[in-house]
């Protein structure tokens, strides 16, 4: 195998070239913002680790006239385009910042990460503070801003105060790049204070309305915020996502791509395996694009593991279908089987709405990456504006097993002992470890506790079959709340082979003591339920005996 050297966590383009590390030439991107002269503003999403931090990178070091890139473009695509070159490189004043790094528990912490982050841009500019342009009270605020000493309505104006700093000294419009602008959001939604942040991403992207200092600006993200929450008045704005036809060739490997770099490394006999695990991302119906992060860390490594999934905390993701409804839980165990979901998508993701928006959160995990797009409606005027989408591939198929999987460790003892007992037909067993389940894991999956209750038993047995889906998902298809014979059963565990162990249906009842006299009627009616209602239809007319079908009620009295 022949050494290449890696730019692994490296998204700085002076740095790779300069040091001579393996680049993918991605330059064609800058013709293609440049080239759109009557948009002001580009906002382009795609799922995190996927070249976006690099490309902004690209950007800076082009268009920064405060560096002499020439030599790094040299025999690069955008070299070719002379008239770019020679209108755009190293010719604007650049403000470029990220804001991965503004998250916290409370929003003071994530407010003072913000404020600094504004402080470290500033201070890239210092050199301000000694020209004849500004006078002392500007200098002052300027200091004050860089050095966190500003109150939050120059933190919030402090783009559009810089802007007109830059262009009164250099006498241009200054060119703005935001990376990663929406984790403040995100982050303020996994931690609660989402209306403290939205203030505070408001005033700062007013930057970009109506700016005469501005010439043009490009944000980058995993997601598109609601217009209104943010962009709010912002003018000539287009944005590009995962389902727009632009842009796609430059964030992510194309399967080209692939072929060169396995072919320089030296590695045959993988492309199938690697197609497998880190291809599958389709981006405006351009298909077989993979993952950069997984193939860069694959080539460093030389071995086939997960990558991408655990790059980053998944906190909002994993809280969403933990605490989802079951319809959420009954989508993922269809997607978890290799099955489609077929919903519509708003890509305008609103944070505080998640909760309560089952279309809000298959559009977050399409745009995150984790789902793909295999079929999407002709055009917006197509009567059926539904999108049919899948996992993306083998490592995002992982990464759910495995989150999933750690649900349950804090259970780990009680939740064996029951799939223990359950496999070996112990009813006393049972009857012992699922209240202790069930009491354990109620207020983790957020469920009811009454009959009356809205959710019932079913948010704790939804994400009680996403567990057994991971458990055993060797020997069963398992399936929850599917229609058999005159009803919906609760739980059924299939054998893979017929013969190989007995079908199991599990029925669940929470005690109702206005038509049940004690815990026992409570099971009777969970298993009279399963007769009378023939959940073992389906069991039947696939070809099993009777003989190889077994049902359990459960009383959930306890909880």
């Amino acid at each position: 195998m022949a050494f290449l050297n890696i730019p692994k966590g490296k998204s700085e383009f002076e740095k790779i070239r300069r040091e001579g590390l393996y680049y993918v030439d991605k330059t064609g991107l800058i013709g293609e913002i440049l080239k759109s002269s009557g948009t002001q503003v580009t906002l382009i999403t795609r799922p995190r680790r996927f070249g976006k931090t690099l490309g902004m990178s690209t950007l800076e070091c082009f268009l920064d006239i405060q560096k002499d890139s020439k030599s790094l473009f040299e025999g690069l695509e955008i070299s070719k385009q002379k008239g770019i070159c020679d209108a755009w490189m190293n010719q604007w004043p650049v403000m470029s910042l990220s804001l991965k790094a503004v998250e916290g528990n409370d929003f003071s912490t994530a407010y003072e990460q913000f404020a600094y982050e504004i402080g470290e841009l500033y201070k890239k500019h210092e050199y301000l503070m000694q020209s004849s342009v500004l006078n002392e009270e500007e200098k002052k605020l300027f200091w004050n801003i860089a050095y966190k000493h500003a109150g939050k309505v120059e933190v919030m104006r402090s783009l559009q105060i810089l802007s007109e700093f830059l262009n009164r000294h250099y006498h241009k419009n200054v060119i703005l790049l935001i990376d990663e602008y929406d984790v403040p959001m995100a982050k303020a939604t996994s931690n609660g204070y989402y209306k403290e942040m939205l203030e505070i991403m408001k005033g700062f992207m007013q930057a970009l309305k109506d700016n005469p200092y501005l010439q043009l600006a490009v944000v980058t993200g995993c997601l598109k915020i609601a217009k209104e929450s943010i962009f709010t008045g912002t003018n000539n704005f287009v944005s590009n996502t995962i389902t727009s036809s632009h842009l796609n060739e430059y964030y992510g490997f194309v399967q080209s791509e692939v072929d060169k770099i396995l072919e320089d490394a030296g590695i045959k006999g993988k492309k199938e395996v690697i197609k497998k695990w880190y291809d599958g991302f389709v981006f405006g119906g351009k298909k077989d694009i993979y993952n950069p992060w997984s193939i860069t860390n694959f080539l460093d490594k030389r071995k086939i593991d997960i990558y991408w999934a655990n790059t980053s905390s998944n906190s909002l993701i994993g809280h969403l279908i933990q605490r989802g409804n079951s319809a959420i839980k009954e989508a993922m165990e269809d997607l978890l089987s290799g099955k489609e979901l077929v919903t519509e998508i708003d890509e305008q993701i609103v944070f505080d709405q998640l909760d309560d928006n089952m279309t809000a959160i298959w559009s977050l995990l399409l745009s995150s990456g984790y789902l793909k797009i295999n079929q999407a409606p002709k055009d917006a005027a197509a009567s059926n504006q539904n999108y049919h989408l899948s996992l993306t591939n083998h490592e995002v198929d992982v990464m759910f097993r495995r989150m999933i999987d750690g649900w349950f460790k804090k259970y780990t003892p009680n939740y064996n002992a029951f799939v223990k007992a359950l496999l070996a037909d112990d009813v006393r067993a049972m009857n012992h470890y699922i209240n202790r389940i069930a009491l354990e894991t109620f207020s983790f999956f957020d469920t009811g506790k009454g009959p009356s209750a809205s959710a019932e038993p079913e948010r704790f047995y939804h994400g009680f079959v996403l567990g057994l889906m991971v458990d055993l998902q060797d020997k069963y298809h398992i399936t929850s709340n599917r229609e058999s014979g005159f009803g919906r059963y609760d739980i059924m565990l299939e054998p893979v082979e017929i013969g190989q162990s007995d079908a199991i249906i599990l029925e669940f009842k929470v005690i109702d003591p206005e038509s049940e006299a004690d815990l026992n009627a409570t099971v009777n009616s969970a298993l009279e339920q399963i007769r009378h209602k023939q959940y073992d239809a389906q069991l039947l007319a696939r070809g099993f005996r009777p003989d190889q079908i077994r049902a359990y009620g459960f009383d959930l009295a306890e909880i």
